[in-house]
């Protein structure tokens, strides 16, 4: 015990203590500076406003801020921008990101989906044209046919040509409707 007490008080003691000290602070100093250096601490770059850029120019504009990009979306189409143009980016436009970020895209498609025509013969125009302007079509010219069942669809028509619930057509598109009259056929 006394021997021991004797190294913790010795010469050599003191300088492995100020030795490890020394290792220690140096190990978290580097970390601490290398964590900051590496994480480009305080190095912001300005997101650039990529709405209604093509993909071409997305990735020219992209390559002097030193960003890359990745499209996660083309669902909705919006004619207010051309085909393939950034219509959504995130992070937003005027956001501070760090070098080599990704910026998350939504493309333009180049057209509507298409949607399916839901069975809406042989029920009335009321619930037929809000069927129909519930999965996007818009109700166009409406006729009349002699029939018993008054305001009944009868048939459906697009450019002129009949088409039978089921098909599919670009959403938007104009559905003509032809009705009975309420007057029995002779």
């Amino acid at each position: 015990m006394l021997h021991f007490l004797r190294f913790l008080f010795s010469r050599a003691f003191f300088w492995n203590l100020l030795l490890v000290f020394l290792v220690i602070t140096a190990l978290l100093y580097g970390s601490f500076y290398g964590l900051s250096w590496h994480t480009r601490q305080g190095k912001f770059i300005e997101v650039p406003d990529l709405s209604s850029k093509t993909i071409d120019e997305v990735e020219m504009l992209l390559d002097e801020y030193s960003l890359t990009y990745e499209v996660i979306d083309s669902a909705r189409f919006n004619p207010g921008y051309l085909p393939f143009s950034v219509i959504e980016q995130f992070p937003e436009h005027g956001d501070l990101v760090k070098k080599d970020r990704k910026i998350y895209l939504t493309l333009n498609p180049a057209n509507y989906n298409a949607v399916r025509i839901p069975n809406v013969i042989q029920i009335t125009r009321r619930s037929a044209e809000s069927s129909l302007r519930a999965v996007g079509f818009e109700i166009g010219e409406i006729s009349y046919l002699n029939n018993i069942g008054k305001d009944m669809v009868l048939q459906l028509r697009y450019d002129n040509a009949p088409v039978a619930p089921g098909e599919k057509l670009p959403k938007t598109s104009r559905i003509d409707l032809v009705l009975g009259n309420g007057v029995s056929p002779q």
